[in-house]
């Protein structure tokens, strides 16, 4: 064995510094991730908007961790650099303050965007830009004490711990700890990291030191050009565009199933694993193809007659198109990755790329677009970015040699005519619509059908609807879907009907159906964060306008409207603000019951709406209630569609059970999870849940 090959070998201790240090970076930043949110969503109504927001704000400061990976390694000298990032480690060390103050609490529902990107800022924002610095510096300070070594595995090794860290949080922390215990658990691994992290920029500039003025043979690198520079922000680009727009897609228009969005990502991540591990794991010309049939598929689904099979089929084709498309963009960035003395300047764009996506997702489409063409744009990217990667030359200049012209016009042919056509589905879908609009909280469509010789106007969003009207003229006070008079809102408002004035407060407006059992001399208030909702309800449904007494409609997330709006003396107090997978713990924890109970008037009845097809949500409420020292019955009401009418599931609770049992309507008990903990604002799990 040659003394060459002998130096390209580490020691253990070495390897075990390097790849342990950048794994336990990448694992503690995706723990940060959903330990954040999770810390700020009750804020701002639990709506899965903040996870894209948290996602977006990620994105640009690991864009700015790049940028500074990049700065620290191509401008300093190694001494230099070993004392400004070992300032940073302390000083992030020193502040670390995990989870945000109470006083960073919204006051009103003004727009969220802003005010979750400086509150993630002002919290967790100086910890994630040091761990988001690590996987360029650790890759280029291992390239630069083993010339000749693959420092690019090491970014496999990271996106490994990130997805372990991604899959275990919701499987083995989130269930077992409380968010205060998560937050003292993560700030004493954040300060190990710390430890690891300035013993290794030590042990680099140590190292280039004794080497530092010492001649070599070995000629300095080209400089990528701005193209290749480019194309590996567009190859970055598409795939972080593809995982947001696809996880919505998924949860939305398909099947609202919690925790679905932890696949894509899983699987965003595996791509990067693999493309970055080893060649061995990307074949150019099957996943060419297989991205070409994957986007032809898309493109046609509707057409193809696909849109109707079974739900799991779609899921998996969607996830597994995910999946090529992903390892496609990410196994040609590997084919043009350059050589490790510009190793932080390629991370750099990467990250610009997917910030970039975050941002266009985040920010620009909901402003831009009345309805949801994110996927279609992403999947058009996609297309047009492959195209030209896949007839670029390793050092970043497109071809030029007569033979391959046709190749480049196949692929923009490709190209454009799977856009054409996904942009020609996107406008099918929403013609017809009588409105259509979007922001923070999502896009909303209302839309007429015909419901035997009537015809029915539904407010929806997704799959996930949010309200009908018949609109007959005989019909138009008709309380419908789930709020028939069986239903337990019915009962509800039923069992306090006897006062002389009703006072009623609502969370979560829908099309306002429930104000269609408003008498004269009662009053209703009405607790809605998303202003689009309350919009559309004024607008195309006649619920308001017809309302017989009178009614407030307050904006904000409903937990800090009552927390101000403290005390009103409820009646009734009917709960719906749940709606697929945005399931909002902070209305179910015992914090969230405890201040429905002070808003309730003497002998007062508590309705929560807890109809979901994948979560049992009844013993959740039961156990809330238990804790404040009231009562829960379950009410079940049955479909009658000629009515527009859907079965629901409602909890009823009570400080008196007498007042449930005596109901006039069939209840039942609700069953005990062994396993169940009750909710807090510090815990709150699905898993145990999941039906």
């Amino acid at each position: 064995m040659s003394d060459s090959s002998i130096a390209l070998r580490p020691p253990v201790s070495v390897a075990l510094l390097y790849g342990g240090t950048i794994f336990f970076s990448a694992f503690l930043l995706f723990q940060l991730q959903p330990l954040a949110g999770k810390a700020i969503l009750p804020w701002f109504g639990g709506s899965a908007s903040v996870w894209t927001c948290c996602l977006l704000f990620f994105q640009a400061v690991l864009l700015l961790g790049y940028s500074y990976s990049h700065w620290l390694g191509s401008r300093l000298q190694p001494r230099t650099q070993a004392i400004v990032h070992t300032a940073l480690l302390l000083c992030a060390a020193i502040t670390l303050n995990v989870l945000p103050d109470a006083h960073a609490k919204p006051v009103d529902g003004g727009q969220p965007v802003l005010r979750i990107l400086v509150v993630l800022a002002s919290t967790v924002g100086l910890p994630f830009f040091a761990l988001s610095t690590t996987g360029p510096l650790v890759q280029a300070w291992f390239g630069r004490e083993r010339p000749g070594s693959l420092p690019y595995r090491l970014f496999a090794l990271s996106n490994l711990g990130s997805m372990l860290a991604l899959l275990g949080y919701p499987a083995f922390i989130e269930p077992y700890a409380r968010l205060d215990q998560q937050a003292r658990l993560w700030s004493m691994g954040f300060v190990l990291f710390c430890a690891a992290g300035a013993a290794l920029v030590w042990r680099s500039a140590r190292l280039a030191s004794a080497t530092y003025g010492r001649s070599t043979a070995v000629p300095e690198p080209l400089m990528p050009g701005m193209r290749l520079w480019l194309l590996w922000a567009g190859l970055a680009a598409c795939p972080s565009i593809l995982l947001v727009a696809t996880t919505s897609y998924l949860t939305q228009n398909i099947v609202p199933i919690p925790l679905l969005w932890v696949l894509p990502l899983a699987l965003y991540l595996l791509s990067f694993i693999l493309c970055f591990e080893h060649p061995r794991w990307y074949w150019r010309r099957s996943f060419a193809l297989m991205a070409l049939v994957g986007l032809c598929l898309l493109a046609w689904l509707p057409t193809l007659g696909l849109s109707a099979m079974d739900i799991r089929l779609r899921v998996g084709a969607y996830l597994l198109i995910l999946l090529v498309l992903c390892m496609s963009c990410h196994g040609e960035l590997y084919r043009l990755k350059p050589h490790p003395r510009h190793l932080t300047g390629f991370y750099l764009m990467l990250a610009a790329g997917g910030s970039a996506g975050g941002i266009f997702v985040g920010l620009i489409a909901p402003l831009v677009f009345r309805a949801d063409f994110d996927l279609s744009i992403g999947l058009a990217l996609t297309a047009a970015a492959l195209a030209v990667a896949l007839i670029a030359s390793a050092q970043g200049c497109l071809p030029v040699r007569t033979a391959r012209h046709w190749r480049l016009l196949l692929a923009a042919v490709v190209a454009s005519g799977i856009s054409v056509a996904l942009f020609w589905d996107a406008a099918h879908r929403v013609q017809g619509a009588v409105a259509l609009d979007r922001n923070f909280y999502g896009a909303l469509r209302v839309s007429d059908a015909s419901n035997g010789n009537a015809a029915v106007r539904t407010l929806s969003h997704g799959r996930i609807i949010h309200g009908q009207q018949i609109m007959s003229p005989d019909r138009l006070r008709w309380p419908t879907t789930y709020y028939a008079e069986q239903s337990g809102a019915g009962v509800a408002l039923r069992l306090t009907q006897g006062q002389d004035r009703q006072r009623v407060g609502l969370i979560g407006l829908g099309v306002g159906t429930v104000l269609s059992y408003m008498r004269a001399q009662d009053y209703y208030r009405v607790y809605e964060i998303n202003p689009l909702v309350v919009q559309f309800a004024r607008r195309y449904f006649t619920y308001l306008a017809d309302a017989r007494g009178h009614f407030d409609i307050v904006e904000g997330d409903a937990r800090l409207m009552l927390e101000r709006d403290l005390p009103q003396a409820f009646d009734t107090l009917i709960v719906d603000a749940f709606s697929g997978d945005s399931v909002p713990a902070h209305l179910l924890t015992r914090e969230a019951f405890a201040l429905y109970a002070a808003h309730l008037a003497p002998g007062g009845v508590i309705a929560v709406h807890v109809s979901n097809k994948y979560v049992d949500l009844a013993p959740v409420v039961r156990l809330a209630a238990e804790q404040i020292g009231y009562s829960a019955l379950a009410f079940d009401s049955r479909d009658d569609y000629a009515k527009a009418i859907y079965g629901s599931n409602w909890v009823l609770v009570a400080k008196d059970s007498s007042v449930l049992v005596n109901a006039g309507a069939p209840s039942k008990e609700i069953p005990v999870r062994t396993k169940l903990r009750p909710w807090t604002d510090d815990y709150s799990s699905l898993l145990p849940l999941l039906k």
